[in-house]
Protein backbone atom coordinates (compact mmCIF):
# COMPACT_ATOMS: atom_id res chain seq x y z
CA UNK A 1 0.00 0.00 0.00
CA UNK A 2 1.17 3.19 -1.35
CA UNK A 3 0.75 6.44 1.42
CA UNK A 4 -1.07 9.05 0.11
CA UNK A 5 0.59 12.15 -0.07
CA UNK A 6 -0.50 14.74 2.53
CA UNK A 7 -0.20 18.63 1.72
CA UNK A 8 3.52 20.22 1.70
CA UNK A 9 2.22 23.22 3.75
CA UNK A 10 -0.64 24.60 5.55
CA UNK A 11 -2.70 26.72 2.71
CA UNK A 12 -3.23 30.16 4.80
CA UNK A 13 -2.92 33.73 3.88
CA UNK A 14 0.31 35.40 3.75
CA UNK A 15 1.72 36.81 7.39
CA UNK A 16 0.12 40.17 8.37
CA UNK A 17 2.21 40.58 11.54
CA UNK A 18 5.90 39.90 12.64
CA UNK A 19 6.99 39.52 16.22
CA UNK A 20 9.92 38.07 17.54
CA UNK A 21 11.39 35.70 20.25
CA UNK A 22 14.68 34.18 20.85
CA UNK A 23 12.69 31.10 22.00
CA UNK A 24 9.04 30.30 21.08
CA UNK A 25 7.32 27.41 23.17
CA UNK A 26 4.57 25.69 21.25
CA UNK A 27 2.17 24.34 24.20
CA UNK A 28 1.74 25.27 27.73
CA UNK A 29 1.40 21.59 29.69
CA UNK A 30 3.93 20.70 31.96
CA UNK A 31 6.95 20.07 29.01
CA UNK A 32 6.08 23.62 27.63
CA UNK A 33 5.45 25.90 30.72
CA UNK A 34 8.89 23.71 32.15
CA UNK A 35 10.76 24.84 29.05
CA UNK A 36 9.78 28.47 29.51
CA UNK A 37 9.91 28.54 33.39
CA UNK A 38 13.71 27.32 32.21
CA UNK A 39 14.86 29.26 28.96
CA UNK A 40 13.80 32.66 30.53
CA UNK A 41 17.31 32.95 31.83
CA UNK A 42 18.72 32.53 28.61
CA UNK A 43 17.41 35.03 26.27
CA UNK A 44 13.52 36.10 25.45
CA UNK A 45 10.55 33.53 25.77
CA UNK A 46 7.34 33.30 23.78
CA UNK A 47 4.78 31.15 25.05
CA UNK A 48 2.30 30.22 22.49
CA UNK A 49 -0.83 27.74 23.09
CA UNK A 50 -4.25 26.87 21.18
CA UNK A 51 -6.72 27.70 23.58
CA UNK A 52 -6.23 29.19 27.25
CA UNK A 53 -2.82 28.41 28.66
CA UNK A 54 -4.00 25.66 30.89
CA UNK A 55 -6.25 23.78 28.01
CA UNK A 56 -4.30 21.08 27.46
CA UNK A 57 -3.76 17.31 28.58
CA UNK A 58 -1.27 17.71 31.36
CA UNK A 59 -4.85 18.96 33.69
CA UNK A 60 -6.67 15.75 32.80
CA UNK A 61 -3.78 13.28 34.11
CA UNK A 62 -5.59 11.40 37.17
CA UNK A 63 -2.76 9.00 38.17
CA UNK A 64 0.35 11.04 39.18
CA UNK A 65 3.75 11.22 38.36
CA UNK A 66 5.80 8.49 38.92
CA UNK A 67 9.41 8.74 40.54
CA UNK A 68 11.51 6.77 42.96
CA UNK A 69 11.07 8.67 46.20
CA UNK A 70 10.68 6.12 48.57
CA UNK A 71 14.01 4.80 50.23
CA UNK A 72 13.23 1.70 49.75
CA UNK A 73 13.04 2.34 46.12
CA UNK A 74 15.72 2.75 43.18
CA UNK A 75 15.87 4.50 40.23
CA UNK A 76 17.51 1.16 39.01
CA UNK A 77 14.09 -0.53 40.27
CA UNK A 78 12.43 2.17 37.92
CA UNK A 79 14.70 1.87 35.03
CA UNK A 80 13.73 -2.18 35.10
CA UNK A 81 9.64 -1.71 35.32
CA UNK A 82 10.02 1.02 32.65
CA UNK A 83 11.88 -1.08 30.03
CA UNK A 84 9.71 -4.50 30.60
CA UNK A 85 6.98 -1.99 29.69
CA UNK A 86 8.86 -1.04 26.57
CA UNK A 87 9.00 -4.66 25.03
CA UNK A 88 12.42 -3.86 24.24
CA UNK A 89 12.22 -0.89 22.37
CA UNK A 90 12.69 1.43 25.13
CA UNK A 91 16.44 3.41 24.71
CA UNK A 92 18.39 2.33 28.37
CA UNK A 93 20.21 5.68 27.78
CA UNK A 94 16.93 8.22 28.20
CA UNK A 95 15.35 5.72 30.52
CA UNK A 96 18.38 6.33 33.07
CA UNK A 97 17.86 9.90 32.23
CA UNK A 98 14.44 9.87 33.20
CA UNK A 99 14.86 7.65 36.31
CA UNK A 100 17.75 9.51 37.91
CA UNK A 101 16.73 13.06 37.28
CA UNK A 102 13.08 11.95 37.94
CA UNK A 103 13.35 12.45 41.63
CA UNK A 104 14.92 16.35 41.68
CA UNK A 105 12.26 17.19 38.98
CA UNK A 106 9.65 16.13 41.29
CA UNK A 107 11.16 18.07 44.27
CA UNK A 108 11.24 21.55 42.07
CA UNK A 109 7.72 20.85 41.60
CA UNK A 110 7.02 20.76 45.21
CA UNK A 111 9.17 24.19 45.32
CA UNK A 112 7.13 25.57 42.78
CA UNK A 113 4.31 25.28 44.86
CA UNK A 114 2.77 21.96 43.77
CA UNK A 115 1.18 20.03 46.71
CA UNK A 116 1.15 16.61 46.85
CA UNK A 117 -0.81 14.23 48.55
CA UNK A 118 0.97 13.82 52.16
CA UNK A 119 0.78 10.74 54.96
CA UNK A 120 0.40 11.76 58.49
CA UNK A 121 4.32 11.94 58.91
CA UNK A 122 3.90 14.75 56.14
CA UNK A 123 5.93 12.13 53.82
CA UNK A 124 4.20 12.56 50.13
CA UNK A 125 1.93 9.23 49.62
CA UNK A 126 2.71 6.94 47.27
CA UNK A 127 0.57 4.38 44.97
CA UNK A 128 1.03 2.17 42.98
CA UNK A 129 -0.05 1.53 39.28
CA UNK A 130 -0.06 -0.75 36.31
CA UNK A 131 3.29 -2.15 35.56
CA UNK A 132 4.91 -1.09 38.55
CA UNK A 133 6.74 -3.14 41.50
CA UNK A 134 7.24 -0.57 44.05
CA UNK A 135 4.72 2.45 45.38
CA UNK A 136 6.14 5.21 43.60
CA UNK A 137 3.10 7.29 42.24
CA UNK A 138 2.83 10.75 44.16
CA UNK A 139 -0.56 12.45 43.66
CA UNK A 140 -2.14 15.12 44.43
CA UNK A 141 -6.30 15.47 45.36
CA UNK A 142 -6.18 12.07 45.29
CA UNK A 143 -6.90 11.38 41.36
CA UNK A 144 -5.83 15.47 40.30
CA UNK A 145 -2.26 15.65 40.07
CA UNK A 146 -2.31 16.81 36.48
CA UNK A 147 -4.48 19.55 37.57
CA UNK A 148 -2.24 20.27 40.02
CA UNK A 149 1.02 20.25 38.50
CA UNK A 150 -0.12 22.19 35.74
CA UNK A 151 -1.75 24.94 38.31
CA UNK A 152 1.67 25.51 40.13
CA UNK A 153 3.35 25.65 36.62
CA UNK A 154 0.62 28.39 35.05
CA UNK A 155 1.03 30.15 38.68
CA UNK A 156 4.71 30.31 38.16
CA UNK A 157 4.72 31.31 34.75
CA UNK A 158 2.14 34.09 35.40
CA UNK A 159 4.66 35.31 37.76
CA UNK A 160 7.28 35.18 35.48
CA UNK A 161 7.10 39.14 34.02
CA UNK A 162 9.65 38.10 31.62
CA UNK A 163 7.62 35.05 29.92
CA UNK A 164 5.14 36.02 27.64
CA UNK A 165 1.95 34.14 26.21
CA UNK A 166 -0.14 34.08 23.05
CA UNK A 167 -3.45 32.64 23.88
CA UNK A 168 -6.19 31.44 21.25
CA UNK A 169 -3.04 30.59 18.80
CA UNK A 170 -2.87 27.87 15.92
CA UNK A 171 0.81 27.83 15.10
CA UNK A 172 1.10 26.93 11.13
CA UNK A 173 4.38 26.32 10.42
CA UNK A 174 7.65 26.50 10.68
CA UNK A 175 10.00 29.08 9.29
CA UNK A 176 13.32 27.75 8.17
CA UNK A 177 16.29 28.61 6.91
CA UNK A 178 18.11 28.19 3.41
CA UNK A 179 20.01 25.20 5.10
CA UNK A 180 16.89 23.69 6.91
CA UNK A 181 17.50 25.32 10.14
CA UNK A 182 14.66 27.04 12.23
CA UNK A 183 14.03 30.46 11.58
CA UNK A 184 10.58 31.02 13.38
CA UNK A 185 7.06 29.95 12.83
CA UNK A 186 3.91 31.46 11.35
CA UNK A 187 0.61 31.01 13.39
CA UNK A 188 -2.87 32.22 13.33
CA UNK A 189 -4.14 34.10 16.13
CA UNK A 190 -7.95 34.13 16.91
CA UNK A 191 -8.48 37.73 18.78
CA UNK A 192 -5.34 39.32 20.35
CA UNK A 193 -5.59 43.09 19.70
CA UNK A 194 -2.88 43.76 16.97
CA UNK A 195 -1.71 40.31 17.34
CA UNK A 196 -4.87 38.74 15.34
CA UNK A 197 -5.11 36.54 12.35
CA UNK A 198 -1.75 35.27 10.32
CA UNK A 199 1.54 36.39 11.48
CA UNK A 200 5.37 35.57 11.94
CA UNK A 201 7.36 35.06 14.68
CA UNK A 202 11.13 35.28 14.46
CA UNK A 203 13.42 32.88 16.03
CA UNK A 204 16.04 31.51 17.26
CA UNK A 205 14.93 28.41 18.82
CA UNK A 206 11.48 26.60 18.83
CA UNK A 207 10.50 24.03 21.62
CA UNK A 208 7.66 21.77 20.32
CA UNK A 209 5.56 20.68 23.28
CA UNK A 210 2.32 20.71 21.95
CA UNK A 211 0.87 17.31 23.23
CA UNK A 212 -0.71 14.02 21.22
CA UNK A 213 -3.11 13.20 18.64
CA UNK A 214 -6.36 11.79 20.98
CA UNK A 215 -8.24 12.98 18.13
CA UNK A 216 -7.37 10.66 15.12
CA UNK A 217 -9.52 8.40 16.81
CA UNK A 218 -13.56 8.11 17.81
CA UNK A 219 -13.21 7.81 21.26
CA UNK A 220 -9.83 9.50 23.35
CA UNK A 221 -8.95 10.52 26.45
CA UNK A 222 -7.61 13.89 25.01
CA UNK A 223 -8.72 16.91 25.21
CA UNK A 224 -10.16 18.69 22.00
CA UNK A 225 -6.90 20.38 21.05
CA UNK A 226 -5.32 17.03 20.59
CA UNK A 227 -4.83 17.15 16.90
CA UNK A 228 -1.52 16.48 16.40
CA UNK A 229 -0.49 19.90 15.35
CA UNK A 230 3.20 19.44 16.16
CA UNK A 231 4.07 15.85 14.83
CA UNK A 232 2.28 17.43 11.26
CA UNK A 233 4.16 20.82 11.29
CA UNK A 234 7.38 18.91 12.21
CA UNK A 235 7.06 16.40 9.35
CA UNK A 236 6.42 19.40 6.97
CA UNK A 237 9.53 20.82 8.26
CA UNK A 238 11.60 17.86 7.29
CA UNK A 239 11.93 15.85 10.94
CA UNK A 240 11.87 12.41 11.85
CA UNK A 241 9.47 11.05 13.21
CA UNK A 242 9.50 7.84 15.18
CA UNK A 243 7.79 5.24 16.68
CA UNK A 244 4.34 6.66 15.53
CA UNK A 245 2.87 3.19 15.54
CA UNK A 246 3.05 2.92 19.30
CA UNK A 247 -0.29 4.41 20.01
CA UNK A 248 -1.24 3.69 24.15
CA UNK A 249 -5.03 2.71 24.57
CA UNK A 250 -6.15 3.38 28.34
CA UNK A 251 -8.00 0.00 29.03
CA UNK A 252 -10.61 1.46 31.27
CA UNK A 253 -12.16 4.22 29.77
CA UNK A 254 -15.61 4.77 31.51
CA UNK A 255 -17.79 3.81 28.42
CA UNK A 256 -20.63 5.75 27.58
CA UNK A 257 -23.06 4.11 25.14
CA UNK A 258 -22.35 2.86 21.04
CA UNK A 259 -22.94 6.80 20.21
CA UNK A 260 -20.12 7.98 22.01
CA UNK A 261 -17.73 10.03 20.85
CA UNK A 262 -14.78 12.53 21.26
CA UNK A 263 -13.29 13.17 25.04
CA UNK A 264 -14.29 10.21 27.30
CA UNK A 265 -14.06 9.67 30.91
CA UNK A 266 -10.68 8.28 32.11
CA UNK A 267 -11.26 5.49 35.23
CA UNK A 268 -7.58 5.99 36.24
CA UNK A 269 -5.01 3.07 36.53
CA UNK A 270 -4.51 3.78 40.24
CA UNK A 271 -8.14 2.69 40.93
CA UNK A 272 -6.52 -0.55 39.83
CA UNK A 273 -3.80 0.26 41.82
CA UNK A 274 -6.10 0.78 44.59
CA UNK A 275 -6.94 -3.16 44.42
CA UNK A 276 -10.17 -3.11 42.02
CA UNK A 277 -10.35 -5.74 39.31
CA UNK A 278 -11.82 -6.44 35.77
CA UNK A 279 -14.50 -8.88 35.60
CA UNK A 280 -16.94 -9.72 31.94
CA UNK A 281 -20.95 -9.61 32.44
CA UNK A 282 -21.11 -12.97 33.78
CA UNK A 283 -18.80 -11.48 36.82
CA UNK A 284 -15.91 -13.36 36.08
CA UNK A 285 -12.24 -12.06 36.65
CA UNK A 286 -10.08 -12.59 33.36
CA UNK A 287 -7.44 -10.86 34.08
CA UNK A 288 -6.19 -14.04 36.43
CA UNK A 289 -3.24 -15.70 34.93
CA UNK A 290 -3.01 -13.52 31.75
CA UNK A 291 0.33 -11.75 33.59
CA UNK A 292 2.11 -11.94 36.51
CA UNK A 293 0.64 -9.10 37.63
CA UNK A 294 -3.30 -9.84 36.57
CA UNK A 295 -5.18 -6.40 36.82
CA UNK A 296 -2.13 -4.44 37.42
CA UNK A 297 -0.59 -5.26 33.68
CA UNK A 298 1.19 -2.91 31.57
CA UNK A 299 -1.45 -1.07 29.65
CA UNK A 300 -0.87 -3.07 26.47
CA UNK A 301 -1.51 -6.15 27.82
CA UNK A 302 -4.50 -5.09 30.00
CA UNK A 303 -5.96 -3.10 27.07
CA UNK A 304 -5.64 -6.27 24.43
CA UNK A 305 -6.78 -8.77 27.47
CA UNK A 306 -10.33 -6.32 27.38
CA UNK A 307 -10.84 -6.26 23.73
CA UNK A 308 -10.30 -9.82 23.54
CA UNK A 309 -12.68 -10.41 26.19
CA UNK A 310 -15.40 -8.22 24.46
CA UNK A 311 -15.03 -10.27 21.35
CA UNK A 312 -15.61 -13.70 22.79
CA UNK A 313 -18.18 -12.47 24.35
CA UNK A 314 -19.94 -10.25 21.73
CA UNK A 315 -19.51 -7.38 23.96
CA UNK A 316 -18.79 -3.66 23.90
CA UNK A 317 -17.11 -2.87 27.36
CA UNK A 318 -16.39 -5.03 30.45
CA UNK A 319 -16.72 -4.01 34.44
CA UNK A 320 -14.23 -2.71 36.93
CA UNK A 321 -14.92 -3.73 40.42
CA UNK A 322 -14.36 -1.30 43.08
CA UNK A 323 -17.35 -1.56 45.46
CA UNK A 324 -15.35 -2.63 48.33
CA UNK A 325 -13.56 0.35 48.51
CA UNK A 326 -16.87 1.47 50.33
CA UNK A 327 -17.68 5.19 49.91
CA UNK A 328 -15.28 6.81 52.48
CA UNK A 329 -12.06 5.47 50.02
CA UNK A 330 -14.11 6.51 47.22
CA UNK A 331 -14.83 10.61 48.88
CA UNK A 332 -11.06 10.98 49.78
CA UNK A 333 -9.17 8.85 47.20
CA UNK A 334 -10.67 9.40 43.51
CA UNK A 335 -13.15 12.19 44.19
CA UNK A 336 -12.86 13.69 40.38
CA UNK A 337 -13.71 9.88 39.11
CA UNK A 338 -16.15 9.41 41.57
CA UNK A 339 -17.85 13.24 40.67
CA UNK A 340 -17.54 11.72 36.76
CA UNK A 341 -19.18 8.30 37.24
CA UNK A 342 -21.79 9.51 39.16
CA UNK A 343 -22.47 12.64 36.45
CA UNK A 344 -23.04 10.00 33.96
CA UNK A 345 -25.25 7.73 35.99
CA UNK A 346 -23.12 5.14 37.69
CA UNK A 347 -22.96 5.04 41.41
CA UNK A 348 -18.93 3.01 41.38
CA UNK A 349 -19.64 2.95 45.40
CA UNK A 350 -22.10 0.45 44.71
CA UNK A 351 -22.12 -0.58 41.18
CA UNK A 352 -19.67 -1.52 38.48
CA UNK A 353 -18.05 0.57 36.21
CA UNK A 354 -18.51 -0.30 32.42
CA UNK A 355 -15.03 0.09 30.78
CA UNK A 356 -13.37 -0.02 27.42
CA UNK A 357 -10.15 0.60 25.58
CA UNK A 358 -9.83 4.54 24.31
CA UNK A 359 -6.88 6.14 22.72
CA UNK A 360 -4.80 7.71 25.31
CA UNK A 361 -1.28 8.34 24.84
CA UNK A 362 1.62 8.56 21.67
CA UNK A 363 4.55 6.84 22.69
CA UNK A 364 6.04 8.03 19.62
CA UNK A 365 6.85 11.78 18.37
CA UNK A 366 9.21 13.85 16.63
CA UNK A 367 12.06 12.18 17.23
CA UNK A 368 14.90 13.78 19.50
CA UNK A 369 18.40 13.16 20.83
CA UNK A 370 19.04 13.08 24.88
CA UNK A 371 18.99 16.94 24.76
CA UNK A 372 15.72 17.18 23.37
CA UNK A 373 17.84 18.12 20.00
CA UNK A 374 15.59 16.69 16.51
CA UNK A 375 16.70 16.09 13.54
CA UNK A 376 15.95 19.65 12.13
CA UNK A 377 18.70 22.51 14.13
CA UNK A 378 17.10 24.87 16.35
CA UNK A 379 14.15 22.84 16.70
CA UNK A 380 13.44 20.60 19.75
CA UNK A 381 10.66 18.67 21.77
CA UNK A 382 9.82 17.17 24.66
CA UNK A 383 6.14 15.59 26.37
CA UNK A 384 3.86 14.14 24.23
CA UNK A 385 4.67 15.30 20.69
CA UNK A 386 8.25 14.12 21.19
CA UNK A 387 9.86 10.47 21.13
CA UNK A 388 12.70 10.47 23.03
CA UNK A 389 13.28 6.86 23.69
CA UNK A 390 11.89 6.40 26.92
CA UNK A 391 8.46 4.89 26.53
CA UNK A 392 9.36 2.62 23.62
CA UNK A 393 6.80 0.50 22.45
CA UNK A 394 4.21 0.71 25.31
CA UNK A 395 4.55 4.21 28.04
CA UNK A 396 4.89 3.00 31.64
CA UNK A 397 1.79 4.41 33.48
CA UNK A 398 2.89 7.68 35.40
CA UNK A 399 6.13 8.20 33.29
CA UNK A 400 4.07 10.98 31.05
CA UNK A 401 4.55 13.69 33.37
CA UNK A 402 7.71 12.53 34.84
CA UNK A 403 9.22 12.47 31.06
CA UNK A 404 7.54 16.04 29.92
CA UNK A 405 9.53 17.08 33.38
CA UNK A 406 12.78 16.03 32.99
CA UNK A 407 13.27 16.75 29.20
CA UNK A 408 12.63 20.15 29.25
CA UNK A 409 15.07 20.72 31.85
CA UNK A 410 17.28 18.92 29.43
CA UNK A 411 16.75 21.20 26.94
CA UNK A 412 16.93 24.24 29.03
CA UNK A 413 20.46 22.81 30.28
CA UNK A 414 21.35 22.60 26.85
CA UNK A 415 20.43 26.19 25.11
CA UNK A 416 22.22 27.51 28.14
CA UNK A 417 25.43 26.49 26.24
CA UNK A 418 25.10 29.10 24.42
CA UNK A 419 21.10 29.74 21.59
CA UNK A 420 22.28 29.34 18.13
CA UNK A 421 22.09 32.95 15.37
CA UNK A 422 18.94 33.94 14.66
CA UNK A 423 18.35 32.84 10.87
CA UNK A 424 16.97 34.55 7.85
CA UNK A 425 13.56 32.60 6.61
CA UNK A 426 13.83 31.73 3.17
CA UNK A 427 11.18 31.81 0.51
CA UNK A 428 8.88 28.71 1.32
CA UNK A 429 8.48 27.01 -2.01
CA UNK A 430 5.95 23.83 -0.79
CA UNK A 431 2.89 23.42 -2.46
CA UNK A 432 0.12 24.91 -0.17
CA UNK A 433 -2.94 22.75 0.78
CA UNK A 434 -5.92 22.19 2.91
CA UNK A 435 -8.31 19.45 3.96
CA UNK A 436 -12.16 20.08 3.93
CA UNK A 437 -12.73 20.61 8.25
CA UNK A 438 -16.06 17.87 7.77
CA UNK A 439 -13.61 14.99 7.19
CA UNK A 440 -12.78 14.36 10.93
CA UNK A 441 -14.99 12.05 11.80
CA UNK A 442 -15.11 9.75 9.08
CA UNK A 443 -11.39 10.04 9.71
CA UNK A 444 -12.11 8.96 12.87
CA UNK A 445 -14.39 6.42 12.23
CA UNK A 446 -11.40 4.92 9.64
CA UNK A 447 -8.85 4.85 11.91
CA UNK A 448 -10.57 3.58 14.98
CA UNK A 449 -11.67 0.46 12.82
CA UNK A 450 -8.49 -0.12 10.88
CA UNK A 451 -5.92 1.27 13.27
CA UNK A 452 -7.49 0.96 16.64
CA UNK A 453 -6.15 -1.30 19.25
CA UNK A 454 -6.67 -4.20 16.81
CA UNK A 455 -4.89 -4.05 13.36
CA UNK A 456 -4.30 -6.61 10.43
CA UNK A 457 -2.88 -5.30 6.62
CA UNK A 458 -6.49 -5.35 5.13
CA UNK A 459 -8.07 -3.21 7.57
CA UNK A 460 -4.79 -0.64 7.19
CA UNK A 461 -5.08 -0.71 3.92
CA UNK A 462 -8.64 0.83 3.73
CA UNK A 463 -8.22 3.06 6.66
CA UNK A 464 -5.32 4.45 4.41
CA UNK A 465 -7.33 4.20 1.26
CA UNK A 466 -10.14 6.41 2.86
CA UNK A 467 -7.80 8.80 4.40
CA UNK A 468 -6.35 9.33 0.14
CA UNK A 469 -9.95 10.31 -0.72
CA UNK A 470 -10.23 12.53 2.18
CA UNK A 471 -7.05 14.18 1.44
CA UNK A 472 -8.66 14.91 -2.10
CA UNK A 473 -12.06 16.32 -1.57
CA UNK A 474 -12.49 20.59 -1.71
CA UNK A 475 -11.75 22.43 0.95
CA UNK A 476 -13.55 26.47 2.04
CA UNK A 477 -11.73 29.19 3.33
CA UNK A 478 -8.62 28.40 5.41
CA UNK A 479 -9.44 28.35 9.00
CA UNK A 480 -8.45 26.87 12.23
CA UNK A 481 -11.06 23.44 11.48
CA UNK A 482 -9.44 22.87 8.24
CA UNK A 483 -5.63 23.08 9.51
CA UNK A 484 -6.75 20.56 12.12
CA UNK A 485 -7.91 18.45 10.22
CA UNK A 486 -5.11 18.64 7.85
CA UNK A 487 -2.84 17.73 10.83
CA UNK A 488 -4.84 15.23 11.62
CA UNK A 489 -4.89 13.63 8.03
CA UNK A 490 -0.60 14.13 7.85
CA UNK A 491 -0.16 12.32 11.32
CA UNK A 492 -2.68 9.22 10.27
CA UNK A 493 -1.47 9.05 7.28
CA UNK A 494 2.44 8.89 9.14
CA UNK A 495 0.70 6.64 11.41
CA UNK A 496 -0.82 4.06 9.13
CA UNK A 497 2.74 3.69 7.35
CA UNK A 498 3.99 2.89 10.12
CA UNK A 499 2.05 0.04 11.33
CA UNK A 500 1.24 -1.50 7.99
CA UNK A 501 5.08 -1.67 7.86
CA UNK A 502 5.77 -3.41 11.28
CA UNK A 503 4.51 -7.19 10.58
CA UNK A 504 4.38 -7.85 14.27
CA UNK A 505 2.57 -7.73 17.53
CA UNK A 506 4.66 -5.40 20.23
CA UNK A 507 3.57 -3.52 22.71
CA UNK A 508 0.61 -1.31 22.00
CA UNK A 509 1.30 -2.51 18.22
CA UNK A 510 -1.30 -5.19 17.20
CA UNK A 511 -1.10 -7.07 14.70
CA UNK A 512 -3.73 -9.77 14.32
CA UNK A 513 -2.33 -11.28 10.70
CA UNK A 514 1.21 -11.06 12.58
CA UNK A 515 0.17 -12.45 15.97
CA UNK A 516 3.56 -12.73 17.61
CA UNK A 517 7.04 -10.31 18.68
CA UNK A 518 9.82 -10.69 16.26
CA UNK A 519 12.63 -9.48 17.98
CA UNK A 520 15.06 -11.16 14.67
CA UNK A 521 13.69 -8.82 12.79
CA UNK A 522 11.57 -6.26 14.42
CA UNK A 523 14.13 -4.75 16.96
CA UNK A 524 14.24 -1.01 15.85
CA UNK A 525 12.73 1.85 15.15
CA UNK A 526 10.81 3.12 12.26
CA UNK A 527 11.49 6.52 11.49
CA UNK A 528 9.26 8.78 9.37
CA UNK A 529 9.65 11.57 7.14
CA UNK A 530 7.94 13.00 4.07
CA UNK A 531 9.91 12.42 0.28
CA UNK A 532 9.76 14.95 -2.19
CA UNK A 533 5.77 14.04 -3.28
CA UNK A 534 4.76 14.61 0.25
CA UNK A 535 3.99 11.25 0.62
CA UNK A 536 5.41 9.44 4.38
CA UNK A 537 7.80 6.70 3.85
CA UNK A 538 8.96 4.42 6.72
CA UNK A 539 12.31 3.92 7.16
CA UNK A 540 13.34 0.63 9.97
CA UNK A 541 16.54 2.04 12.04
CA UNK A 542 18.10 -1.40 13.72
CA UNK A 543 18.58 -0.28 17.77
CA UNK A 544 21.49 -2.45 17.83
CA UNK A 545 23.16 -0.33 14.63
CA UNK A 546 21.99 3.35 15.56
CA UNK A 547 23.71 3.76 19.42
CA UNK A 548 26.69 5.97 17.93
CA UNK A 549 24.05 8.34 15.68
CA UNK A 550 21.66 8.80 19.19
CA UNK A 551 24.66 9.28 21.90
CA UNK A 552 27.35 9.89 19.63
Amino acid sequence: MTAPAVPERLAASEPGWTDSADVVVIGSGVAGLTAALRARELGSVLVVTKDVVASGSTQWAQGGVAAALDPEDSPEEHLQDTLVAGAGLSDPDAVRVLVTEGPDAVRDLIDLGARFDTMADGEISLGREGGHHRNRIAHAGGDATGAEIERALVAAVKRAKDIRLIEHALVLDLLTAEDGAIAGVTLHVMGEGQLDGVGAIRARVVILASGGLGQLYAATTNPSVSTGDGMALALRAGAQVRDLEFVQFHPTVLWLGKGAKGQQPLVSEAVRGEGAFLVDHTGKRFMQGQHELADLAPRDIVAKAITRQMIATGKDHVYLDARHFGDEKWRVRFPTILASCRSHGIDPVRELIPVAPACHYSSGGVRTDLNGQTSVPGLYACGEVACTGVHGANRLASNSLLEGLVFARRIAAHLAEGLPEQREPAADRRTPGLVDADVVPELQRAMTIGAGVIRSASGLAEAGATIGKLIELPYDEPGTPGWEATNLVTVASALIAAATAREESRGAHWREDHPDRDDLHWSGSLDLTLDRNAVPQATFVPHESEENDRHG
